[in-house]
């Protein structure tokens, strides 16, 4: 038994496995349900009483020595797969996505999405505006403190009021473009900046 166990440990020492095929073929060849480690455990039986505690270390002595090499040559493999050349390191890397968009366009998509659903259409008008549009129209007088030069900022000061330019105040402008160039019944959201 010691002979056979000696000559299988050179075998084992002697494979090599320098592959995914050639680890498995030392599996099977040695570990495996039908391998030559797994024929010596069979022959254990027909040894003697007196030297079956000898010869059971010795088999055993023998499989952890293949699972030993087995495992090392399996890391070696994975870590050469691993830092194999598959990478291209001259390549420009992944591009990464830089920012998102703000809260509160988010939130104005969501709420322009949910009129839509319902049937309203977004209108959009110009943000600087006549004084018609952004006063007159709207029943303003005008001496009303929106008018004023500390709440509205003018682009264009005039002589009437009718001449007039301001930056839109609020965005009932919009509405009142809507208005004059639609039929009712209207149903319009005026989204946008003041």
């Amino acid at each position: 038994m010691k002979e056979k166990v000696e000559q299988l440990k050179a075998e084992i020492d002697a494979f090599v496995i320098d592959s995914a095929e050639a680890m498995e073929k030392f599996r099977i060849a040695f570990l495996g349900s039908k391998g030559a480690v797994k024929g010596l455990f069979a022959e254990l039986k027909e040894v003697p009483n007196e030297a079956k505690r000898e010869a059971g270390q010795l088999v055993n002595g023998l499989r952890q020595f293949a699972q030993e090499k087995m495992d090392s040559k399996k890391e070696a493999l994975s870590n050469a797969q691993e830092s194999g050349g598959s990478i291209d390191v001259t390549r420009p890397g992944d591009a990464i996505a830089i920012g998102s968009r703000h809260p509160l366009s988010l939130v104005r998509s969501e709420i322009i999405e949910i009129f839509a659903r319902v049937g309203f259409t977004v209108s959009e008008g110009p943000e600087i505006e006549d004084d018609w549009h952004n006063f007159s129209a709207l029943n303003f007088p005008p001496e009303h403190p929106a008018r004023d030069m500390q709440d509205t900022f003018f682009i264009e000061k005039g002589d009437t009021p009718e001449s007039e330019m301001a930056l839109r105040t609020h965005t009932s402008s919009v509405q009142v473009r809507v208005m004059e160039g639609s039929e009712p019944p209207i149903r319009t959201i005026s989204p946008g900046r003041v």
